[in-house]
């Protein structure tokens, strides 16, 4: 084994998890009460996130950034993985309630928050556009799948009108589509307006896993200690080992190859527990599995690391 790419895979790993302990320990201190960190949490989410989308898209030659292979592998992998949560979920488990909070937590993965600090880590900021540009087509993906599958599960309407107004007014979709439109245009941001819009993109990953961190709260796990093994194995590494395996094989390689490993292989992203609130599923389950799929993806997240690095695939 070569010693250089577990350096690699413990430089781009860690310091994630440092900066969720920082935020553990903000929350053990109680520097910041519940309320609080909501509120942080929609800023980050509303203002900065935009911002750093908006950015990234902007400062990008056009020609680099678009990957089409990329897109479409992306989207029939992430097809395919939903397809086959929900008729695994629906033949496994009886619970309508559950259901919907173990599909979504199986399929939408954190690529946002922990993705975007994953591929900088390893190539550094200024080579985070291709994942910038995944971020555009992805979310709005998961958001819809969300809504579908957990309205499915409540029997309640699918209102096709409405979800696709709230994924443009998503902020993050906003800041990705102004970003194209100014690309396109050619419209010049004078520096000293561009040079605060680079301040808050270099802080956002920072800020948003600290507050990630401040957030967590463990759940009592037991009444869905299978359930939630399932969904965490699945999701680290059942989901991962196949996507990945199928990448490589189609030759992706380099930055393709680890945006491809941000996708798929992240924890349950927070905003599955957020709307499993919101949307009458099981919320404690969707919490846990946010929880122990983040704890225990600084583990599968390295191993990935290093085995492609290992087979000179990344």
């Amino acid at each position: 084994m070569d010693f250089s790419n577990l350096v690699v895979a413990f430089e781009a790993v860690v310091p994630m998890f440092v900066l969720m302990l920082v935020g553990i320990m903000i929350r053990r201190a109680r520097l910041l009460t519940d309320t609080e960190l909501r509120h942080v949490n929609s800023m980050v989410f509303k203002v900065f996130f935009s911002v750093m989308l908006f950015h990234g898209v902007y400062t990008t030659n056009i020609g680099t950034m678009f990957r089409p292979r990329l897109i479409i592998f992306a989207l029939v992998a992430l097809a395919v993985v939903y397809v086959s949560c929900f008729v695994l979920v629906c033949w496994r488990e009886k619970s309508s309630k559950r259901r919907g909070a173990m599909i979504q937590a199986i399929y939408r993965s954190n690529f946002v928050l922990m993705g975007i600090s994953l591929i900088a880590n390893m190539f550094g900021d200024d080579n985070i556009a291709v994942t910038t540009m995944m971020v555009a087509i992805i979310v709005p993906i998961y958001n819809v799948l969300g809504v579908v599958t957990l309205e499915t599960f409540r029997g309640g309407r699918v209102n096709v009108a409405h979800i696709l107004i709230d994924v443009l007014k998503n902020p993050m979709i906003v800041g990705a589509l102004v970003g194209v439109f100014f690309l396109l245009t050619g419209i010049h941001l004078p520096k000293p307006v561009m040079r605060p819009l680079a301040q808050i993109t270099a802080c956002t990953s920072t800020l948003a896993l600290i507050i990630l961190g401040a957030s967590f709260q463990l759940g009592s796990t037991r009444d869905h200690i299978p359930q939630l093994v399932a969904v965490v194995l699945s999701r680290i590494v059942i989901v991962p080992g196949l996507v990945l395996g199928a990448a490589a094989m189609m030759g992706f390689r380099g930055i393709e190859f680890a945006t491809l490993l941000s996708i798929f292989a992240s924890p349950c992203a927070v905003a599955s527990f957020v709307m499993a609130q919101q949307m009458d599923s099981d919320a404690a389950l969707a919490g846990n599995c946010v929880v122990f799929s983040t704890a225990l993806s600084c583990l599968t997240l390295f191993g990935w690391i290093v085995l492609y690095k290992e087979l000179g695939v990344m």
